[in-house]
């Protein structure tokens, strides 16, 4: 008995030490666009999205206010986390970030259509502004197969 206590808390001692693979991701069009930060991050088997805006590539974010720039930011999310082998099922945190807060219920009423299976964790906050003159920023946190 006292070896299998000892063997299993060594091989926690190893798993604890052992250091994860960081790999930044990004496509070769988005790291075109000079940013100064990676599209994803994956450590282990956790995808880290950067903050995604209801924008269009080439075509800026889209008209119609909180709603439809909602329902476009999670279709970019939608698109990166299938890009680096998620989906919007395995978002475990979400932080959304408002122009203004009190744009918070109709966002909600946007996002929550994203997650008819669960509900992810989440965080939201309003700021003074965000990038292109967005309304609604979001970044993920998610699991990868």
């Amino acid at each position: 008995m006292n070896h299998r206590i000892l063997y299993f808390a060594l091989l926690f001692i190893i798993s604890c030490q052992t250091k994860q693979k960081v790999e930044y991701l990004q496509t070769d069009e988005y790291a075109a666009l000079g940013l100064p930060f990676s599209e994803a991050v994956q450590v282990g088997n956790m995808l880290y999205l950067s903050g995604q805006i209801g924008n269009i590539p080439g075509e800026g974010v889209v008209p119609g206010g909180i709603g439809p720039e909602t329902r476009q930011t999670m279709m970019n999310i939608k698109e990166v986390l299938e890009r680096y082998g998620s989906s919007l099922d395995e978002v475990v945190k979400c932080l959304c970030m408002l122009e203004d807060i009190n744009d918070w219920p109709a966002m909600s009423a946007e996002y929550i259509k994203f997650f008819p299976n669960h509900k992810p964790a989440r965080s939201a906050f309003a700021g003074s502004g965000l990038a292109a003159g967005a309304k609604v920023e979001i970044e993920c946190i998610a699991t990868v197969e």
